[in-house]
């Protein structure tokens, strides 16, 4: 569609009559629901002059009319690039947009749609000129936002009546040229976009940049009346919201409008019209009530210099009050930030609803603590602690075997041949129930450690981190089989019993040691066995000697070889029994190694596919925190 730019008006419409005020009482209330986002612009190529005024312009071009339209194609399209204020908008943008890209995989599409939609339209508004403020003045049925909009723009420009809805679409009024973007965003046709009727140099110039809009009725009994009514609420710059004494309390104003927007309260102007028929003090009164029932709204008002919304009253029939929201309206659009601050406070409002997606109960998140009993769980699993008491059992048997009498040492090899389950038995599998109890352990520590990192967690990140838990989960338990497994019978002859040492399972990560078979001996047990030997051949000599003295090869003397007979019998038992005292300490060492060694593996297994990938998910989580604290922390709406 080619933008338009209207020519100055030259005569003031006719003023407009109480007619323009209710007809029928008070309106009925609108359906409920949420301003939808923006409309579609109007068809290109659609003929201008469909309209009445249109068509007598076109008879008049020479001597336009105040309020008149000019043809689309008369003039190139005027429109002025969005210039950034510079100020924390921009920041927050980012932030926001950011936020909504690192969601995406988390949140479903409902939730960030109207964080999309802000984005969108900020987009949009700031590809468009910052030169110029689009206010839109909207009301009820009868308030007199018509005669209003008459009144500021000097001219009879949108009809006024008894018969209603007289408003059927929305109306633009520019004061200065450049708002074509503007208007074609807001879908409002060529024929209805006016100029005001030009008036002091003062006035024309405090104004320079507004485009005033006139909307339809936001109660009409017309469906397509408040549709418009909506669509362009969202859109505009700021809002002048025109109230009468008798529908100034309207449900329908509060509930759907003033109480949903109460965070735009710095672009909003609340006036109460028609105060001439309020009688003495009786303007005061309802002002008051106004001002009281804006407050319930939790729209902040904007009194002692405080930022917040304008409330005054006026007679747009009469003219009183007019001037000072003239005055007012003028300081607003040449500060040149209303539509920083609406963008802002739009980011504040989809902020404000995706708090409960963002914002987490007290500090979420792994410690140690949680991290420890993890570990321990998977430990008990595996059975770290028997495999620890088992090396250092086969520590100290060892110990037995090296530095033991060769008597009792073939004793007990004849004892372990006629026992069952003898070392030299094939070890027989756990049984099932076994199994089972080691597999519940392994899902019961994970969901515990899941459920310990998603505790305060939002739904949607509480549900990631536990969906990251299970997933992760996938496979532990056949993965610290295949690790204890690996660790009974990587270097463990048959028939030994299992040792956690030298691993190097599905964990990824290997250990120095050994499994199974004998353990290293330490440097004193050569000594040991040369002791050990001694005393085994003391006791032969000895009793060599005795036989050679009762076979009377030897001559007669039983003394000297009874006692060196005795020293070997006496000694060879007290070197085990040495022997066995200085292994508990080595064996209590090896086997804790060999338990924390198996400890260590199944935690490293366990963390790389359940801790780590839980770990991502938080991380993802303080993120997207960080970026939401950057979209709420700094704000020019005070939100």
């Amino acid at each position: 569609m080619t933008a338009v730019t209207d020519e100055p008006t030259g005569r003031i419409g006719s003023p407009a009559s109480h007619e323009d005020r209710d007809a029928g009482g008070r309106g009925r209330v609108p359906e409920a629901g949420r301003v939808p986002g923006a409309g579609r612009i109007p068809e290109a190529g659609r003929d201008w002059n469909d309209g009445l005024i249109a068509r007598r312009a076109a008879a008049k071009a020479a001597d336009p009319e105040p309020g008149t339209a000019l043809d689309d194609d008369a003039r190139p399209p005027q429109v002025e690039a969005y210039v950034p204020s510079g100020g924390p908008l921009r920041p927050r943008l980012d932030a926001l947009r950011e936020l909504v890209g690192l969601s995406r995989a988390r949140l479903d599409g409902d939730t960030l749609a109207e964080a999309g939609r802000v984005l969108d339209e900020a987009a949009a508004r700031q590809r468009l000129s910052s030169r110029h403020t689009v206010v839109a003045i909207a009301g009820a049925t009868g308030s007199g936002k018509s005669t209003l909009f008459n009144t500021l723009a000097g001219a009879q420009i949108s009809d006024t009546g008894l018969r209603r809805p007289t408003t059927a679409a929305p109306i633009a009024c520019s004061w200065t040229d450049g708002a074509a973007g503007l208007l074609d965003r807001l879908a409002i046709p060529g024929r209805l976009r006016r100029r005001p009727q030009q008036g002091g140099a003062d006035t024309d110039e405090a104004l320079r940049g507004l485009v005033l809009v006139d909307l339809p009725d936001h109660d009409s009994a017309a469906t397509e009346h408040r549709e418009q009514v909506d669509r362009v609420l969202a859109l505009v710059d700021a809002v002048i919201w025109v109230v009468d004494p008798e529908k100034y309390a309207d449900a329908a104003l509060h509930e759907r409008y003033l109480r949903p927007l109460a965070g735009h309260a710095e672009i909003t102007f609340v006036v109460l019209n028609q105060i001439d028929r309020l009688p003495g003090d009786a303007a005061d009164q309802v002002l008051d009530d106004l001002r009281r029932l804006l407050d319930e709204d939790g729209m902040a008002l904007g009194e002692h210099g405080e930022p917040g919304a304008t409330v005054m009253p006026l007679s747009a029939l009469t003219g009183a009050g007019v001037g000072e929201l003239r005055e007012v309206l003028g300081r607003f659009v040449q500060e040149r930030t209303a539509a920083a601050r609406r963008l802002s406070a739009d980011v504040d409002a989809a902020a404000a609803r995706l708090r409960p997606v963002y914002v987490a109960e007290g500090r979420p998140g792994l410690g140690e603590g949680a991290r420890e009993e993890f570990a321990d769980r998977l430990a008990e699993a595996v059975g770290a602690a028997a495999a620890g008491q088992a090396a250092e059992r086969e520590w100290r048997r060892n110990a037995g075997r090296a530095c033991g009498t060769p008597w009792l040492r073939l004793w007990r090899w004849y004892e372990s041949t006629r026992r069952p389950g003898s070392l030299e038995r094939p070890a027989q599998p756990e049984p099932p129930e076994e199994q089972l109890t080691a597999r519940q352990c392994v899902e019961q520590a994970v969901r515990t450690v899941a459920d310990e990192a998603a505790d305060g967690l939002p739904a949607p990140w509480a549900q990631a981190v536990r969906e990251a838990a299970v997933h992760g989960a996938d496979g532990l338990p056949e993965a610290l089989d295949a690790l204890v497994e690996r660790a009974g019978t990587e270097h463990a002859p048959a028939g030994s019993a299992v040792v956690a040492t030298g691993v190097a399972g599905a964990s990824g990560v290997a250990h120095s040691g050994r499994v199974g078979g004998k353990p290293p001996r330490p440097k004193w047990w050569p000594a040991a066995v040369l002791a050990q030997a001694s005393m085994t051949l003391l006791q032969i000599f000895g009793g060599l000697w005795l036989v050679g003295q009762i076979v009377g090869v030897l001559e007669p003397g039983f003394l000297t070889p009874a006692l060196v007979m005795l020293a070997g019998v006496v000694g060879g038992p007290l070197v085990e029994w040495s022997c066995a005292a200085a292994a508990r300490g080595p064996a209590r060492r090896y086997g804790q190694e060999a338990e924390r060694q198996l400890r260590e593996a199944a935690a490293a297994c366990g963390r790389a596919r359940v801790l780590d990938p839980v770990a991502a998910e938080l991380v993802r989580y303080r993120e997207v925190r960080e970026r939401y604290a950057a979209v709420t922390e700094i704000s020019t709406t005070g939100g």
